[in-house]
């Protein structure tokens, strides 16, 4: 391939980004961008790096077109969370107050949230994203079996040192 430095110092610079990249396929496109640059041909690139030779044009035009910086691919799509700005922070100090009366209920579950969310915020969401959101704002789902407020741990203790054994 006859592709050449855009600015002084790219190889240097490619040579670094590969090195510090810990995505796999922006590494790749570095790296495409550097052995094209070292003058490699596309099929021998594209039989190292393992991908196709229409990738390895691609990638090595792209550098060619606009630098280092074409190089850094756009930006994915997706939806944007159905919570976020306020209704995130609300529902963040909802769930660290914890049940209320309201909710009949000693812990908060996925579907408690969801109805929190419908209820509270006027956010309809399905389960998977009330467990989405929740990662997000940085709860884990699972959570140690919770205890009653009524359990008494002195008749358990007893029972399990009197009774059980006979069992």
């Amino acid at each position: 391939m006859q592709i050449v430095e855009r600015s002084v110092g790219d190889i240097d610079r490619l040579t670094e980004l590969v090195a510090m990249e810990k995505h796999a396929d922006r590494r790749d496109r570095y790296r495409i961008a550097l052995l094209a640059l070292r003058g490699r041909e596309k099929l021998e690139i594209a039989e190292v790096l393992g991908v196709a030779k229409s990738t390895v044009e691609q990638w090595a035009y792209a550098y060619r077109d606009g630098g280092i910086a074409a190089l850094a691919g756009k930006k994915r799509g997706g939806s944007s969370p159905k919570i976020a700005g306020d209704k995130s922070l609300r529902l963040r100090a909802r769930l660290d107050a914890g049940p209320t009366e309201g909710d009949k209920v000693c812990t908060l579950r996925g579907k408690d949230v969801q109805r929190i969310a419908k209820d509270e915020l006027g956010v309809d969401i399905s389960l998977n994203g009330v467990y989405r959101t929740l990662r997000r704002l940085g709860y884990s789902c699972l959570a140690p079996r919770p205890r009653h407020e009524k359990q008494d741990l002195e008749a358990q203790k007893k029972f399990k040192d009197e009774t059980a054994p006979l069992l």
